[in-house]
C-alpha cells in the first residue's frame, strides 16, 4: 500500500466523519418555547432562561414582557406556549382558556415581590409613611396636595411641601395594578365600593403610563409625582419609596425579608396556588406583596415542548430560586417550593395526557383577609 493511498484514505475518512458530525448537529432538535406576560418578573425570568439555556443549549425560551393582561390573553388564544402573571387568573378566564385550548391551566408560583409607593419630592429627605387610608385618598383624588392632613398625620415632624400630587398609574392590563387595587380594596371600603380591584380599573384621577419602566421614568422626571412600581424598579432607578402600614399597625419598608414574611402568613396554600397575600397578618409582613405565577397548560400537543417545560420547572425550583435574591426577589418559602415541585412532577412525561390537579377542582380563589 503506497504512502499516497494512505494519505488520500485518511483525508476521505476525516471528511466523512466531519460530514456526519455536521449533519448530526444540524439535525439536532432545537426546542423553542414562546411566552409572554408580566413585566414585574422580567429581570429574574430573563436570567433564569439564560442560565437554563447555557445548561441545555437545545432548549430556548423566548419571553416578551408585555404585561399580565397580554400574558393571559395570548395564552388563552394559543399564540404562546405559556404565560405569566402577577395576579391569578379568574374562574372565568380559566374557563375561557380551557374552552379555547382544550386544557386546564396550572398556576406555578415562581418568586415573590413587593409593590412600593414611589414619589418625587426632592425637598423631603426622609422616607415617607403611607397607610391604606392615605394611598386611597390620593388615588381617589381626595388628597390633592402633599401637605394634606391625611399624609401629614402619618409623617409627624416631616415638612411636607405645599405642592400638587401628580398621580401616575398603569394604563395597560397590569397585574401590578391588580395587586395595588387588591390591597386598596382590602383596606379602604370606599375604594372597594367606588373602584374595586382588577388588572384594569376606572381610575378616578391621574395620568397613565404603559409598563413599569415608563411609570418609573415618569415619577423620576416629574416633581410631585407618585405611583406604584415593583421594588426592583425603584431600586434600579434610585427612586425614593415609602413605608406602608401593615395589618398589625406597623409601618414596614419593602425588602426580601418583609415580603417573605407576608408569604409566611399563608398557612394552608390552596392546591391551585391562587392566593392573595396583600395586607397579610404578621408584625413584619409587608402589606403590598404578591406571588407571581407562570401559567402552564396541563396538556401539550408537542411532547418535546412538554418535556422541556417540566425539566425547566424542576430546574427553576432546585437551582433558579437561589438566584432570586441577587435580583431583589424573594424566593419561594420552602413549604411552598416543595408543594410546587410535587405538583410539577404530577405531570406525566412523554406526551401523555395531563392529570387534572386537585386544585383545579376547587375553582374558588382563596384570599387572606
Amino acid at each position: 500500500m503506497s504512502l499516497r493511498f494512505v494519505q488520500w484514505f485518511s483525508v476521505i475518512v476525516f471528511l466523512f466523519v466531519a460530514l456526519v458530525v455536521v449533519q448530526a448537529d444540524g439535525f439536532r432538535a432545537q426546542t423553542k418555547l414562546k411566552a409572554t406576560g408580566a413585566t414585574f418578573p422580567y429581570p429574574i425570568y430573563s436570567k433564569w432562561f439564560e442560565e437554563y439555556h447555557k445548561r441545555h443549549p437545545d432548549i430556548e425560551i423566548n419571553y416578551q414582557a408585555k404585561g399580565s393582561g397580554a400574558g393571559i390573553r395570548q395564552l388563552t388564544e394559543g399564540t404562546v406556549d405559556f404565560g405569566a402573571s402577577d395576579g391569578p387568573m379568574t374562574d372565568e378566564q380559566l374557563k375561557a382558556a380551557k374552552d379555547k385550548r382544550g386544557t386546564d391551566i396550572l398556576h406555578i408560583p415562581t418568586v415573590l415581590g413587593a409593590l412600593v409607593p414611589v414619589y418625587n419630592l426632592p425637598e423631603v429627605e426622609t422616607d415617607l409613611k403611607f397607610s391604606g387610608d392615605s394611598l386611597a385618598a390620593i388615588y381617589l383624588g381626595k388628597a390633592t396636595k402633599w401637605n394634606d392632613p391625611v399624609i401629614a398625620k402619618e409623617n409627624p415632624g416631616v415638612k411636607l411641601p405645599d405642592k400638587p400630587i401628580v398621580v401616575v398609574h398603569r394604563t395597560e392590563g397590569s397585574a401590578a395594578t391588580y395587586i395595588f387595587t387588591d390591597y386598596l380594596s382590602k383596606v379602604s371600603p370606599e375604594w372597594k365600593q367606588r373602584v374595586g380591584k382588577g388588572i384594569s380599573v376606572p381610575w378616578p384621577v391621574g395620568r397613565g403610563q404603559q409598563g413599569c419602566e415608563s411609570v418609573a421614568g415618569t415619577v423620576n422626571e416629574m416633581d410631585g409625582a407618585i405611583s406604584y412600581v415593583e421594588l426592583i424598579y425603584a431600586l434600579e432607578n434610585k427612586i425614593p419609596y415609602g413605608l406602608v402600614k401593615n395589618a398589625a399597625g406597623k409601618y414596614v419598608k419593602a425588602s426580601m425579608e418583609s415580603t417573605t414574611a407576608a408569604a409566611a402568613s399563608v398557612n394552608d396554600m390552596p392546591d391551585d396556588f391562587r392566593v392573595s397575600i396583600t395586607n397579610a397578618p404578621g408584625e413584619n409582613a409587608y402589606p403590598i406583596a404578591s406571588f407571581t405565577w407562570l401559567l402552564i397548560p396541563l396538556k401539550w400537543s408537542d411532547p418535546a415542548k412538554e418535556k422541556a417545560m417540566i425539566d425547566y420547572l424542576n430546574w427553576m425550583i432546585d437551582s433558579g430560586e437561589k438566584i432570586a435574591p441577587s435580583l431583589y426577589y424573594a424566593p419561594l418559602p420552602t413549604n411552598v417550593a416543595i408543594k410546587v415541585k410535587e405538583q410539577v412532577n404530577k405531570i406525566p412525561k412523554g406526551g401523555a395526557r395531563f392529570r387534572r390537579s386537585r386544585g383545579m377542582q376547587n375553582s374558588g380563589v382563596r384570599w387572606t383577609q
